[in-house]
């Protein structure tokens, strides 16, 4: 606050300029005050005055204070990593046609202590065997495995000190646009850092090792993955797993695909008790996705959907579904593609439950029940 100084000399008035601050009302705002100077008393009790409006000023004047972590910061992704390495390990074996190598992760489930990795990754393996950062190397053992995710469960013989184990936090909560950060042995380049952002969820991809059968609900990411990636975690801004990182597309930039951790949650007891998951529905058909240049070829009055090719003989559609029938939603939750149509069966069903299907049947919307059966035994 500055005040204009009087001569002396009798003046008519005295001007005043109080200036408050920016950071009160968002700029620099001046009050150009006259005040006649009759007397003593009356300035002050004009200053008065004006101190008590500032006063108000500053008493409705709202001011959030935020702490923000910005997770991308170098720092907090030095730390992230300094937090998680010495989990995440080197798995190396023994095929008929050479050698493999990938990663996997450290964890543990009802006080056992296991590493989890990808299915591919262990498959036909001989001398299987897991190194930590250490640089210690132990052997290792499939306790059990999961084809149509991709996942498998190994033990380690190695001693309790080489063991630290990661979180697995639910995938449900995920959004397309968080960052994420993989962990892994690309090429045999032991614990190496990427990081991306999740491009999209609900993914269906096929894998050869599945015999061309789908694994749904997988996280797209665009967190650089490369050949040993394979089985390494994924991890949310804590530190915490959200997914295990399985396959890429060749020749792409920015297109990698992950297991989200619900399906590990969902599994994992049942593999390491029973060394199999049985509980992957299967509906029986073939087909592929509706959209608007199929709908005009075919005279659909949808555009959306999943159109049945194929009816798999004494499969669970077996007559009840027919080769042109258009699924359009199961249990009245819509279906747009084969993504939606594979994430819900994977997520919301199990062999043996009945679901009620919705197609368009010749342009005529019909419901169908059908009772889901359990996928056929890749391991047989």
């Amino acid at each position: 606050m500055s005040y204009a100084n009087s001569s002396t000399k009798s003046l008519s008035s005295i001007i005043i300029l109080i200036f408050v601050s920016g950071l009160l009302i968002g700029g620099l705002a001046s009050f150009v005050v006259v005040i006649n100077s009759d007397s003593d008393s009356n300035l002050q009790a004009k200053i008065a005055g004006l101190q008590a409006q500032i006063s108000e000023l500053e008493g409705t004047q709202n001011i959030d204070y935020q702490n923000i972590t910005i997770y991308q910061d170098s720092l907090a992704l030095a730390e992230i990593y300094a937090k998680v390495k010495d989990s995440v390990v080197l798995i190396q074996g023994v095929t008929k046609t050479g050698s493999v190598q990938g990663s996997g992760f450290v964890y543990t489930h009802k006080s056992q202590i296991v590493v989890i990795t990808n299915y591919h990754v262990v498959q036909g393996t001989t001398a299987l065997s897991v190194t930590f950062q250490s640089g210690n190397g132990y052997p290792a053992t499939v306790l059990g495995v999961d084809p149509y995710a991709d996942l498998a469960i190994v033990s380690v013989n190695a001693p309790a000190a080489e063991f630290k184990s990661l979180k697995i936090a639910s995938s449900a909560s995920l959004r397309v646009g968080e960052s994420v950060i993989a962990i892994g042995n690309p090429y045999g380049l032991v614990g190496s850092l990427t990081t991306g952002v999740i491009s999209a969820l609900g993914r269906t991809i096929v894998e050869d090792s599945v015999n061309r059968f789908s694994i749904a609900n997988v996280i797209q990411t665009s967190t650089p993955i490369n050949p040993g990636n394979s089985g390494g975690p994924m991890l949310n801004a804590a530190g915490e797993v959200i997914g295990i990182s399985t396959a890429i597309v060749l020749d792409s930039q920015g297109l990698a695909f992950a297991i989200p951790s619900n399906t590990i949650l969902r599994e994992i007891n049942a593999l390491i008790t029973t060394g199999t998951y049985n509980g992957h529905s299967y509906l029986g058909v073939n087909g592929n996705d509706m959209n608007y240049n199929a709908a005009n070829q075919l005279g659909a009055s949808v555009t959306y959907g999943w159109r049945v090719a194929t009816v798999i003989a004494g499969g669970p559609s077996d007559g009840k579904l027919q080769e042109g029938d258009i699924i359009i939603a199961l249990n009245s939750v819509k279906i747009k593609n084969n993504d939606d149509l594979a994430s819900y069966l994977e997520e919301k069903t199990l062999p043996g439950q009945s679901i009620n299907i919705t197609v368009m049947r010749n342009n005529v919307s019909t419901n169908i029940a059908v009772t889901l059966r359990e996928r056929p035994s890749l391991l047989t």
